[in-house]
């Protein structure tokens, strides 16, 4: 058991300083809408953008976290931090959703559901249920550079929310929930064996845990060993309503205690609860939960954590009652060192060879979409032919879209439209995408181009998108712009033809969330399917500024 140990030891220095020059590669950014760092303190939320059922660890002293990514690709983000406070998104996980050719359309809400993330002699786990298809697993040696492929740990319907968990015998488990919408029947957590590499999972499970008397909906396991005890962490009662429930045994089958150790209570922060119990080398104790804010998607809050009697017990007992509420401000981890203020990237001058990390497409990515040339100071996005009898934009796969970063915040990009032989049906512009969609578009038509201002409700059920305001434009280009401000997501769209000057189109746009994701905000490029081939938008840039 010391050799085992000492190997692990090694293998997370070796890891903490390759990642320690890694890091100081990371490009910087800062947010202008966004920032939680206030000095020796902190604000909730650490971010203010929709990474959905986060999971969260310590490696060294570094810390990584996934999110739950649905179908949008690529998916799992990886967010690295030094404090547990600023976090930077620096990798995906997987580059397409699985199976590839089924997520190559968009299947929205379907895919990537709550991942967990481990670290296992040296290597970063990543599992996740899939409701349609069953439970994957990732790894990989480096979280920075690219991950191995992903393999299908067990297959089913309904199976989610999985976490992976290897005892001190060097026994291997995997917990997970239920989707009831797919199985039937939720609320329950089973547990399974897997082979010690992770890959399989060896039986049919034992259900460890039911909530139908007391704690309904209770999913998203996290499994832990501390003083003897196994600590099943899961959420229960609803994602906007519910509460963080804790059970604990000394045996991993059961039977377990239960205790709920955080909840709403007096605070203003609804349904806390789905994250990870992180430590630091210090010996402090943290908790990461997400809160559901409708538009803005799940957003992510860090709570301190202590143990009583080998219960955690998280935010602080406003009311006595021995369950936490969440707090909104708090004194910063002690990692040791302060370090500077950093966030996910939101602009993007295209000024590289890349896409910025925070762009996701509504499906598995096709290479014709765009082009991004060495060199080339812009974003091409290619005229796609909308698919025949789409009335809207939900089954467009290649919309180019990021989360929103903030309560408030502007939007906007500069556009020129090259429609190359049609006369018209080429549109690009600037979209604000959800159940329901709007869209600020250059379009062409017989007698010149257009500012077209477009909107689509109920787009999930087939809505029409109908065009409420459009404007002949002197030229081929126009710079885009969108206001986004509270109460959740009210989008005010201006145009401009010279940068300067803006004039406003059309009426407030109420934004709304997608299924299971907040509200995003993109670009795309299309075609109708009548116009000939050919034709494609150049993008300059992409801002995120304050106004």
């Amino acid at each position: 058991m010391k050799t085992k140990k000492i190997l692990n030891i090694l293998s997370v220095t070796v890891f903490s300083i390759a990642s320690n020059y890694l890091n100081a590669q990371e490009k910087k950014y800062v947010s202008e809408v966004w920032t939680a760092d206030l000095g020796k303190n902190y604000k909730n939320p650490i971010l203010h953008a929709d990474y959905s059922d986060p999971d969260v660890i310590r490696v060294g002293n570094d810390y990584y976290m996934t999110a739950s990514s649905f179908n949008e690709a690529p998916g799992l983000p990886i967010l690295h931090s030094k404090d547990m406070v600023n976090w930077n998104l620096v990798n995906y996980a997987v580059e397409d959703v699985l199976p590839a050719k089924h997520f190559s359309v968009p299947k929205r809400g379907d895919g990537i559901w709550a991942p967990s993330m481990r670290f296992h002699k040296g290597e970063f786990y990543i599992y996740w249920g899939d409701p349609d298809f069953g439970i994957y697993m990732v790894k990989t040696k480096d979280p920075l550079k690219k991950w191995e492929k992903p393999v299908l740990v067990m297959e089913g319907k309904g199976l989610i929310d999985a976490c992976p968990f290897w005892d001190e015998d060097g026994n291997a488990y995997l917990v997970h929930g239920w989707a009831g919408s797919r199985a039937g029947v939720k609320s329950i957590l089973t547990l399974n064996t897997m082979n010690p590499e992770g890959t399989k999972v060896l039986d049919k499970g034992i259900h460890i845990f039911d909530g139908h008397d007391k704690h309904p909906t209770v999913e998203g396991p996290k499994m832990y060993k501390r003083n003897g005890y196994y600590y099943v962490f899961a959420p229960a009662g609803g994602v906007a309503t519910g509460w963080q429930l804790v059970l604990r045994s000394k045996n991993i089958y059961g039977p377990y205690e239960e205790k709920i150790v955080l909840e709403q209570g007096s605070s203003k922060i609804n349904g806390p609860h789905q994250g990870a119990w992180v430590d630091t080398p210090s010996g402090e104790d943290w908790f990461y939960h997400f809160q559901d804010v409708d538009t803005y998607g799940r957003i992510i809050h860090l709570q301190p954590m202590k143990w009583e009697k080998d219960w955690p017990a998280i935010g602080k007992d406003t009311n006595k009652n021995g369950i936490g509420e969440p707090v909104l401000t708090y004194k910063k981890p002690n990692v040791g060192q302060s370090y500077p203020i950093v966030t996910p990237s939101e602009t993007d001058e295209f000024d590289g060879e890349k896409l910025g990390l925070q762009w996701q497409w509504s499906a598995n990515e096709n290479i014709v979409w765009s082009s991004k040339l060495p060199g080339q100071k812009f974003l091409r996005l290619f005229s796609i032919k909308v698919p025949e009898g789409e009335k809207n934009l939900w089954n467009v796969p290649n919309l180019l879209t990021q989360k929103f970063p903030a309560p408030n915040f502007t939007a906007s990009t500069k556009v020129k439209l090259i429609p190359e032989e049609a006369k018209e049906g080429k549109t690009a512009g600037l979209l604000i995408m959800g159940t329901d969609h709007a869209s600020l578009v250059i379009t062409n038509k017989p007698d010149g181009f257009y500012i077209q201002l477009r909107k689509a409700e109920k787009a999930e059920k087939g809505g029409e998108e109908k065009i409420l305001d459009e404007t002949k434009l002197n030229g081929n280009e126009a710079y885009l712009k969108v206001h986004v401000s509270e109460p959740n997501g009210l989008c005010q769209f201006s145009y401009s033809e010279n940068g300067k000057s803006f004039t406003k189109i059309g009426e407030v746009f109420q934004a709304k969330p997608g299924k299971w994701i907040g509200a995003k905000v993109g670009l795309y490029s299309l075609s109708s399917a009548k116009a000939p081939r050919g034709g494609y938008a150049d993008f300059d840039w992409f801002r995120i500024t304050k106004n």
